[in-house]
């Protein structure tokens, strides 16, 4: 089905499990289902808590090998996965998977509401409080509610004067870069100068 090779034929009749869905290694906590028993063994680990891999930097401990490693490009500030696209480069596999998508145009996670896609779990997540109205965020000055991470962060600015984004032409600051973009279309057409 895929030409993929193997040394053992046993491991070949796993792999085919792929092909045909096959997965019979099921957890009897959370009723998931695997096409090895070593992925089921090493799946538990979720539910049984675990963590037998620690970095030896900062003692934080994982469940799995290949998480440690990945955790460990913190410490040496490498980042190893780059885009063959437009070469940035990353620290995590998944965070290069998902940076993929703004090449690819991908957007396979879905609102079960209103149908409206996007490229990552986490901006899925927060269309849904849209739905549902839940605004988990909290200003600790103010106490105003946010539905999403992003407008508290730009929200705090408020307080405490942050002003991050200037106007190359007249150095006018900006708490936001969509005001930003705004006040750079003074810039053009009709209305070429910087106005207070």
């Amino acid at each position: 089905m895929c030409n993929k090779t193997f040394r053992r034929l046993e491991h070949l009749s796993i792999h085919q499990r792929v092909h045909i869905g096959e997965r019979p290694y099921c957890c009897n906590v959370c009723k998931k289902n695997f096409t090895e028993s070593g992925s089921l063994k090493l799946h538990q680990r979720v539910h049984t808590g675990e963590r037998p891999y620690c970095c030896d930097v900062c003692n934080k401990t994982f469940c799995y090998k290949g998480s440690l490693k990945d955790h460990q490009h913190i410490h040496t500030g490498e980042r190893p996965y780059r885009c063959d696209v437009c070469n940035k480069t990353f620290r995590y596999t998944g965070s290069l998977k998902d940076h993929q998508r703004v090449h690819t145009g991908e957007r396979p996670y879905r609102c079960d509401v209103c149908n409206k896609t996007f490229s990552y779990t986490g901006s899925l997540k927060d269309h849904q409080r849209v739905h549902t109205g839940e605004r988990p965020y909290r200003c600790n000055v103010c106490n105003k509610r946010f539905s999403d991470k992003r407008n508290l962060k730009v929200h705090l600015r408020v307080h405490t004067g942050e002003r991050p984004y200037r106007c190359d032409v007249c150095n006018k600051t900006f708490i936001q870069i969509s005001s930003l973009k705004v006040h750079r279309s003074v810039y053009t057409g009709e209305r070429p100068y910087c106005c207070d």
